[in-house]
């Protein structure tokens, strides 16, 4: 694994920004990989064997994907919205899991280990990247029982809602009166009154711009107003 300030200074470019979290995520990532073996997360054969769960949608995630190279796309990383500075890291060749722990004290200790620093935000990134880990975090070993459905690889699994008719992948269905039923139609969605519409832009394509200028050159159809259903 490279050196702390090097996957630091990548993570907070990538990030945006340099900031406490950064630090905690970093280190977090660190210490996870390495009670689970992991010496090289990014490297392919080690990247396979990899499951981060991260507890937290704050720059700290950000840090911990960084490092381990994990992603939402290969299903990989795992968001669960417990709104804890936490993060699992499993080992899905030996089972080991870690559960790492923010502590609370660690931010309480700050002017401790970075005495010489009077303003809030730079005193805590100091006294971050000095504290112990012991210090810094909490660490937890856990078993985490994953479903084959939660596996990196290929859809296992598809449905159809008995309302919509929208494809559910991986068994995030739920049942209804002995029925499939999309999270969104049983009411378990994160939006509402949800309403189709269209406009003629979606005629375009990137992979045909002679089409899209064909369309666009027709009549007014860049001039009509979006239709609503």
């Amino acid at each position: 694994m490279q050196p702390f300030e090097t996957l630091l200074s990548e993570s907070a470019q990538a990030h945006g920004h340099l900031c406490p979290g950064q630090v905690v995520g970093v280190r977090m990532a660190m210490l996870g990989c390495r009670l689970i073996g992991l010496d090289e997360p990014t490297r392919r054969d080690q990247i396979k064997k990899l499951i981060v769960y991260v507890e937290m949608d704050r720059c700290t995630a950000d840090a911990v994907a960084h490092v381990t190279g994990v992603k939402l796309g290969r299903r990989s990383l795992k968001f669960v919205d417990y709104g804890i500075m936490a993060a699992t890291f499993m080992n899905l060749e030996t089972g080991k899991a870690f559960r790492v722990i923010s502590t609370e004290e660690a931010r309480d200790l700050a002017a401790v280990y970075a005495p010489e620093i009077a303003e809030k935000g730079p005193r805590q990134l100091a006294a971050y990247k000095r504290m112990p880990d012991s210090v810094l975090f909490r660490v937890q070993k856990v078993r985490v029982n994953i479903d084959e459905c939660d596996l990196p690889g290929p859809t296992r699994r598809k449905i159809v809602c008995s309302i919509c008719g929208q494809v559910i992948r991986d068994k995030r269905e739920s049942i209804i009166e002995n029925r499939p039923v999309c999270r969104p139609c049983s009411g378990a969605g994160y939006f509402t009154h949800a309403r189709e519409v269209s406009w003629p832009d979606m005629n375009w394509s990137p992979g045909e711009p002679a089409q899209a200028k064909r369309i666009n050159s027709d009549g007014d159809a860049g001039n009509r107003s979006l239709t609503i259903h």
